[in-house]
């Protein structure tokens, strides 16, 4: 049985701490549960997966992996930048969102309602999207009280992936092992961090990017790995790390340390690299006396007036 956190008895500016540990076992819950579920859209069709922040990192993922093993053509957006889905010929939406009250999916629920089959992947399943969208996929035990996410963002995924029929029993076996590591000073002092990744990774290297700038303010940028030689890497440097989520990419590294900066790859499951990354970012910020929980600028749901 998956581990349940009693958020109850959890200390002020641990909430993060104790969700992005519970990762390898909620994931086992999502698994069990995407093999007993079929609320998908079915092979074959084309399908528009959108989020917003890290869900939409995450629909990028999902949209590259389903496409790569033939499922059907699948196209990732922003919530706030779908492109008239009612026109383009899709035939089913796919939202994620870990509140279920993010203003921008709900509207273009509204708007898709009775023209578009929609699939909601959600956390919290008393929120208004249930409403809305004709297929839920509830996810209540991977939610959280950190605004930062972490173990939603990658159990919806890990439901995601398993669905096309990939094996991710090394990535949860990685992901315990990534979780017992210690964090070196070179991590944990770095001026900047870029991630690069291929193929249905570089959705992962944006969301790395994103943790580190919510829960440590600091300077982080992401890329496709065969972009990063085409300019982006003029500001690789002594004291800066380029991580590698996935398969490795010709002459990267050796490029890379040429400049002094720290490469990062590993031979772990990429989703647990971004478990590792998770242990990084919350080590950096209280390192700086940060509290991820409660990010600076930032609230749990981008709920806007009017």
């Amino acid at each position: 049985m998956a581990q349940q956190i009693d958020h109850t008895t959890a200390l002020p500016g641990t909430y993060m701490d104790l969700e992005l540990r519970s990762q390898p076992d909620v994931w086992l819950q999502a698994l069990q549960q995407s093999a007993t579920e079929n609320l998908l859209p079915a092979d074959g069709l084309r399908v528009a997966v959108v989020g917003c922040g890290t869900s939409w990192f995450m629909a990028q993922c999902y949209a590259a992996a389903r496409e790569a093993v033939g499922k059907g053509v699948t196209d990732a957006f922003a919530a706030s930048e779908a492109p008239n889905l009612g026109n383009r010929g899709y035939d089913a939406v796919v939202t994620i969102t870990r509140s279920g009250t993010t203003t921008e999916v709900l509207q273009l629920l509204t708007e898709l309602k009775g023209f578009i089959p929609t699939v909601a992947v959600i956390g919290d399943v008393e929120s208004p999207i249930i409403g809305l969208a004709d297929t839920v996929i509830g996810l209540p035990y991977a939610d959280e009280r950190s605004v930062v996410q972490t173990r939603f963002a990658t159990t919806a995924l890990v439901y995601l992936l398993s669905s096309l029929g990939m094996n991710l029993e090394k990535a949860v076996e990685d992901a315990r092992d990534a979780l017992r590591e210690e964090i070196g000073p070179e991590l944990l002092e770095a001026e900047q961090f870029t991630f690069l990744g291929t193929g249905w990774t570089v959705g992962l290297a944006h969301e790395a990017g994103l943790k580190m700038r919510e829960a440590v303010q600091g300077w982080t940028e992401s890329y496709p790995a065969m972009e990063y030689r085409h300019g982006p890497i003029s500001i690789a440097a002594p004291g800066r790390v380029v991580w590698l989520f996935g398969n490795t990419v010709d002459g990267l590294e050796g490029d890379v340390r040429r400049t002094g900066a720290l490469f990062v790859h590993s031979r772990r499951h990429p989703l647990a690299e971004l478990v590792r990354l998770h242990k990084v970012t919350l080590d950096r910020a209280l390192a700086r006396g940060l509290d991820p929980d409660q990010p600076r600028n930032l609230t749990r749901s981008v709920i806007l007036d009017g």
